[in-house]
């Protein structure tokens, strides 16, 4: 008779673990944290004041506005990025401010 493996990717874990807890919430916000710094770069992530991601939309308050005026004409293109990064579609609107 053949033993079943009880063997799970850590990720999936780790991930059930979060959820059980209550914290998909707060982990989403670290990841797109993370994911924003990472694709914006030092350049653009200075005149970020604040992020706040809630109920699927993203909150970017930037204290350029000329950055703001860019990023906003490429809104589109900015989830797309960033949901990628993702590895989910996370972010179903962005707002900058």
């Amino acid at each position: 008779m053949k033993r079943k493996s009880n063997e799970e990717n850590i990720n999936e874990v780790w991930l059930k673990l979060i959820k059980s807890y209550g914290l998909a919430r707060n982990y989403e916000e670290y990841q797109i944290s993370q994911v924003y710094n990472k694709l914006m770069g030092k350049a653009i992530t200075k005149y970020t004041e604040d992020l706040h991601y809630k109920n699927h939309r993203l909150h970017v308050k930037l204290t350029n506005a000329v950055i703001r005026e860019e990023l906003s004409m490429g809104k589109t293109a900015f989830m797309e990025m960033m949901n990628k990064e993702l590895g989910e579609k996370l972010i179903l609107d962005v707002v900058f401010s």
